[in-house]
């Protein structure tokens, strides 16, 4: 009988454990979303992982930090349009696009309807593991560009999430704005709107007019396939998309 407790309080503690670690693992992420609030990256996530992949292009990477006051309104507002419509209504998850990217598209929804449930599950076996990538808000774009990977696994997109709310408690929507806008990759090693801006029109982001701000916010999600000096029919199809909403 003792022996018996003895295992069955081993097995509680490497729960207690394994969970304490799980825990951990979610919240761990350095410098912690405060220091942001006054502070710009030297380098995101993604540019520390280019600097590792490649190092001699990295060597050439641009990257110049501003403040939103330095950039012309019309580029968040262009950004927005083409990927965040909701940004200032969402709590750093927008679940009313992720339930149209998983094919339910009514904005209403009852968990206790079953008619709802049953729609809900109809449109996940019917969804596309693409739209639901689309559905990321700009918060999560920015905590994937600070801390995380481009990995798919599920497990990052739970960390993902966390990370974003917490971004949200602590710096508020214009400074989440300001920092997507500065790390953003906006072409090949070119990261955010004021290095996109020289590299591609010679002039500073806050002199951007409306067709240039169209034309940055239409090299996203694909920057280093789709931008001004690749692909441009579909970068030039995407701006126009975009002006016809600013």
């Amino acid at each position: 009988m003792t022996e018996g407790r003895s295992i069955w309080r081993k097995i509680g503690l490497g729960i207690v454990a394994a969970a304490g670690l799980f825990i951990f693992w979610l919240y761990a992420v350095w410098p912690p979303p405060l220091w942001y609030r006054v502070n710009f990256p030297q380098e995101t996530a993604f540019q520390t992982m280019r600097r590792y992949q490649d190092p001699v292009a990295a060597m050439g990477r641009k990257y110049s930090p501003v403040r939103l006051s330095e950039i012309s309104p019309l580029v968040p507002r262009a950004v927005l349009v083409a990927e965040d419509h909701r940004f200032y209504e969402h709590g750093g998850a927008d679940y009313i696009e992720l339930r149209k990217a998983l094919g339910y598209r009514r904005d209403s929804f009852d968990l206790m309807s079953a008619k709802d449930r049953r729609d809900f599950w109809r449109g996940i076996q019917r969804s596309d593991l693409g739209d639901v990538r689309g559905a990321s808000t700009l918060t999560q774009q920015l905590a994937k560009n600070l801390y995380l990977s481009p990995s798919r696994n599920p497990l990052r997109k739970v960390k993902e999430l966390v990370t974003a709310w917490r971004l949200e408690f602590w710096l508020g929507k214009d400074r989440i704005l300001e920092l997507y806008l500065n790390t953003a990759e906006l072409g090949d090693e070119i990261w955010g709107v004021e290095a996109a801006s020289r590299a591609y029109f010679n002039k500073s982001a806050a002199r951007l007019s409306r067709v240039e701000a169209a034309t940055l916010a239409a090299t996203l999600p694909a920057p280093r396939s789709s931008n001004p000096r690749k692909a441009p029919g579909r970068m030039l199809w995407k701006r126009g998309w975009i002006l016809g909403r600013m």
